[in-house]
């Protein structure tokens, strides 16, 4: 096999991340619920923990299933807690608390299971050079399916990220469609996790997001900036990762930290002559 041939499937994954992170990741900003992507993703990690636990194999579809449910449950919780302009509590609190709360579960529950902890915890680290393009292709699958979900109702949820004002003003049941929300991230969580990481998926969802808004305000010139700097900066990861022998996920993660610091720089730099659009 050709060095090509070993990097392009690693390649393709962060492309494909990239479009659909990238997207969810604006959302996430916009409503400053920044670590919820790695709640979920620790929820996902104790429903395939739990499925363990009950004698499934980690790989199977019902631990699959396991993981999704324990998700969707995250999901309502999550969708739950707009009550904090009443009670003063930030819903990043709640976050932060399921967080804890599912990692701790997790030790426990990995306490009883024999012989599947470490398969567990690279559940979490991820391994994205070694995802096959059977992979790949139910992943794109479902992720085009959640962007034309988006896609057909992106009026509501753009409204609630980016005004929630006005959509309670209109009447818009907040709660309903930020569950459908959290629902439809925590598919994409739940599936990306176990090829990439934990810190891959997180860095993907939030660092494009970020370098975007040097740039712009407006929603498309940050997705095709944070497109094209996902696409960038993987190609680099990826090529880097290969040439210094270093592992692929962490590789693409620092670099994407690089970009942001070399990004954040030029806004400093251009910005008292050219105004955010």
């Amino acid at each position: 096999m050709s060095v090509f041939q070993l990097l392009l499937p690693a390649f393709v994954a962060g492309l494909v991340l990239t479009g659909m992170l990238s997207y969810l990741g604006l959302h996430v900003v916009e409503r400053g619920v920044i670590f919820v992507d790695l709640s979920l993703a620790q929820i996902a990690a104790l429903g395939t923990t739990v499925a363990v636990l009950f004698g499934r194999d980690i790989h199977s579809t019902t631990a699959y299933l396991f993981s999704l449910g324990f998700t969707i449950l995250g999901a309502a919780i999550f969708a739950s807690s707009r009550f904090h302009r009443r009670t003063r509590i930030p819903q990043e609190a709640i976050i932060g608390i399921a967080y804890a709360v599912a990692a701790a579960a997790a030790i426990l529950a990995m306490s009883k299971v024999t012989g599947e902890t470490e398969h567990l915890k690279e559940m979490l680290v991820g391994n994205i050079l070694s995802v096959s393009w059977p992979e790949l292709g139910k992943i794109a699958v479902l992720y085009a399916a959640i962007g034309a979900l988006h896609w057909i109702l992106r009026q509501r949820f753009l409204m609630i990220s980016l005004d929630e004002p006005e959509a309670e003003r209109q009447g818009i049941s907040i709660r309903f469609w930020d569950f459908l929300f959290y629902v439809s991230f925590g598919f994409v969580v739940t599936s990306s996790v176990p090829i990439a990481g934990v810190l891959l998926v997180f860095s993907y969802l939030i660092v494009p997001a970020v370098s975007a808004m040097f740039f712009s305000n407006r929603i498309g010139p940050r997705l095709a900036i944070g497109w094209a700097m996902g696409a960038i900066v993987t190609a680099i990861g990826v090529y880097l990762s290969y040439a210094f022998d270093l592992p692929t996920g962490a590789t693409i993660v620092t670099t994407l930290g690089a970009a942001l610091v070399v990004l954040a720089g030029l806004r400093g730099l251009v910005g008292r002559r050219s105004p955010v659009a």
